[in-house]
């Protein structure tokens, strides 16, 4: 459910922000709704600008933006047969989706990307003899067919890579020899290995791309710095710049000439071995 705010202000009169119901609240201070982040999982993160080490834009349209600390994800879920409870559910200003804070058994906590429906107090587990619940991980072999899943990995061990982002989801579709058979959220379907581990449940924001800023100054906030179109631009500076008056019988491109429409950017030295079914098909 977005949440539409009456236009008291010009900066309001577009604005739609995402539902925050999902989120723990009452364990802050009387400041604070939310809880606070665990420290013990937060690490610096630096704001580049879109720089490089030599200070060359390699990333345009990014800079400043609100100070952000990295929040330590555990994409592994390699704490096997060990219970854990879940403390909060939590904001991340670092991706799309919410994370969960989890307190295992033995002591340690570990944030994890938050599936929907997943509230303080559950109990998840991973590993192969994990319930078939919300937030549970295990190897894909082990999971029943037509199991909804996320945080999916390419390689057994190296932690998820895939189906990380707020209100996505992929399908397990059949099993055979050593492989699974997944349905992707783009279209795509394509073969994984049997012993590769995914979590159960759809992730949590779904309606985190409806959202409407209403202003340029929370793109500001975010980082995010204006773009220019090319056809505002000189011929110098855009394949789509200069010209008489507005003109539009120029091929998409970017500012280094690559089309960006049906142009296939996929690498040679990558293999379409996996992929059965690819998703502009």
């Amino acid at each position: 459910m977005t949440k539409k705010f009456r236009p008291i202000t010009a900066g309001q009169r577009h604005l739609v922000l995402n539902s925050t119901e999902e989120l723990t609240r009452g364990l802050g201070s009387a400041r604070r709704a939310t809880p606070a982040p665990e420290k013990s999982l937060l690490v610096k993160k630096a704001i580049t600008g879109g720089r490089n080490h030599h200070g060359h834009i390699t990333c345009r349209h990014k800079g400043s933006g609100h100070k952000r600390a990295y929040r330590l994800v555990d994409f592994k879920r390699d704490k096997e047969n060990v219970p854990a409870t879940v403390v909060s559910v939590e904001y991340d200003p670092n991706r799309s989706a919410y994370i969960a804070l989890l307190n295992y058994a033995d002591g340690e906590k570990r944030y994890i990307i938050a599936p929907q429906g997943l509230k303080r107090g559950d109990s998840v587990l991973a590993g192969d003899e994990a319930p078939f619940d919300v937030g549970c991980c295990m190897k894909v072999k082990s999971m029943p067919l037509g199991s909804v899943i996320h945080n999916i990995e390419l390689v057994p061990g190296r932690g998820g890579k895939l189906v990380r982002s707020a209100g996505l989801s992929a399908q397990l579709m059949a099993k055979s020899a050593g492989y699974v058979t997944l349905k992707m959220p783009s279209g795509e379907i394509r073969m994984v290995n049997e012993s590769c581990k995914a979590t159960f449940g759809v992730i949590s924001n779904p309606e985190w791309n409806l959202r409407s800023e209403g202003k340029a100054g929370r793109m500001r906030w975010r980082g995010v710095r204006p773009t220019v179109r090319g056809t505002a631009m000189n011929p110098v500076d855009h394949p789509h710049g200069g010209g008489e008056g507005k003109h539009n019988g120029y091929i998409p491109q970017t500012p280094w000439a690559q089309y960006t429409k049906g142009f296939k950017t996929r690498s040679k030295s990558k293999t379409s071995k996996w992929i059965v079914k690819d998703r502009r098909k």
